[in-house]
């Protein structure tokens, strides 16, 4: 998800006549925020108006504790645990003037197919003036969610359409053919814009000669289309389960091998996932769902969210259900479809490194009060739920950050790397 809202626009009580209401809408109306016990519940408490988002607290007591870094200063990268950045984003030194990366790019398109995978695709017709603008004036058309549950949104114009993404292979110069080869996969490639485009195949190059990650693949895989509930995007990255990396498995890497002349890794320690927003998402579920195949995750304002369309009643808490119960039911357990999935669960190989800012998303879904839509609170309840069984993590809150935000990406990205590629430290016990 990547719309940027505001809380100084009309209410939603005041554009519910109409046929699309303003994105800059705090919260929708009748939500539940008074009522902690209550299904649904939306916390309000740790919030200020005093931005284009409401400003979180890193230490609010919701949260679990975190380290306070001095401006500008980075979390160190042989640690794990939860760290708070200062309000200045400065790109380091060494980055300000990037080289054109030194090796390989190839890029091709794929297509939607009988034999694609994700055949047919969808799309979201939105009726004009309504529109998926990521502008902050934008408009987005009213869907409706089921009554009684607000967490179950139906999308009516949502509609089978072909897809077409590009996908770009960065191959590292005298990179070896003579066996399989690391590789760091990422969504929202070149055709989606979330990303900080090629630049990263520098970087990566950088590091990679610094000797400070070990050499690899990068490869970068646009998204479907569109975003959010009933686009493709938001099909592919926000579904909770093993599909998309099963896809990727079968439809993308072995183009990948085929166009470069080379083999990669089997090996899950070899394998990393990275994302932004709805493809953080992404991410996580890759590594969580097919463990077999990846173990280190890299992800921005992820969007560990309720952002799952369509509505899958055995999960029906999307992306939320990763670290915390369906917020309808308030004591979710096993085997209650609603509970959640990592606390209950056996201790993960994982290595995971991810961030948030504290203007992060706040209710972007009008018609969703379902207590699962705070982009900043599902990362908080992420690292608790991490420290709490002990993974090989870093949690980094942004002060001074909005959702994917660039300057946060371009100062964090390279240690975030590094951390992300370090040997292998055995979990702790909690």
């Amino acid at each position: 998800m990547s719309l940027i809202l505001g809380i100084s626009a009309p209410t939603l009580a005041q554009a519910a006549s109409a046929d699309c209401v303003p994105l800059k809408a705090l919260q929708p109306p009748q939500a539940n925020t008074t009522a902690p016990h209550k299904p649904f519940f939306i916390d309000t408490s740790g919030l200020s108006g005093s931005g284009a988002m409401p400003i979180h607290d890193p230490h609010d007591p919701l949260y679990p504790e975190a380290i306070d870094l001095p401006d500008n200063a980075l979390p160190p990268v042989d640690k794990t645990g939860n760290y708070i950045l200062g309000t200045s984003h400065t790109l380091p030194a060494q980055w300000q003037n990037i080289q054109l990366p030194e090796g390989r790019i190839i890029s091709f398109t794929l297509a939607s197919s009988p034999t694609s995978g994700y055949s047919p695709g969808t799309v979201r017709d939105d009726p004009a003036p309504c529109t998926t603008s990521t502008g902050e004036a934008g408009m987005v058309h009213v869907s409706t969610s089921v009554p009684g549950d607000p967490s179950n949104l139906t999308v009516p114009g949502a509609h089978p359409a072909p897809w077409t993404r590009t996908v770009d292979v960065y191959i590292p110069p005298n990179t070896p053919t003579d066996r399989p080869l690391p590789f760091l996969i990422f969504g929202d490639g070149s055709n989606n814009g979330l990303y900080p485009g090629r630049d990263l195949f520098a970087m990566v190059d950088g590091l990679m000669k610094e000797k400070r990650i070990p050499p690899m693949i990068v490869i970068g895989v646009g998204a479907g289309g569109g975003d959010a509930q009933g686009s493709e995007r938001g099909r592919e990255y926000d579904t909770m389960s093993g599909a998309y990396a099963d896809w990727v498995e079968a439809h993308v890497l072995p183009l990948v091998e085929k166009k470069a002349s080379l083999t990669l890794s089997r090996n899950p320690e070899e394998r990393a996932t990275m994302g932004f927003s709805s493809s953080g998402a992404a991410a996580f579920a890759m590594a969580w769902f097919r463990p077999n195949l990846y173990h280190r995750v890299l992800a921005y304002s992820p969007s560990l969210v309720n952002q799952q369309w369509p509505h899958d009643p055995a999960l029906p808490g999307g992306g939320w259900q990763l670290h915390s119960p369906w917020a309808g039911t308030p004591e979710a357990v096993p085997p209650h479809p609603g509970a959640a999935l990592i606390p209950a669960a056996p201790l993960a190989p994982l290595h995971i490194w991810y961030e948030v800012g504290d203007q992060d998303l706040f209710y972007p879904v009008p018609s969703m009060p379902d207590g699962m839509h705070d982009w900043v609170l599902a990362g908080e309840n992420m690292a608790r739920v991490l420290a709490d069984k002990g993974y090989d993590y870093q949690f980094v809150f942004a002060r001074n950050a909005r959702h994917v935000d660039g300057p946060t990406i371009e100062q964090t990205l390279p240690e975030a790397l590094e951390w992300l590629w370090r040997p292998h430290m055995p979990p702790t016990t909690p």
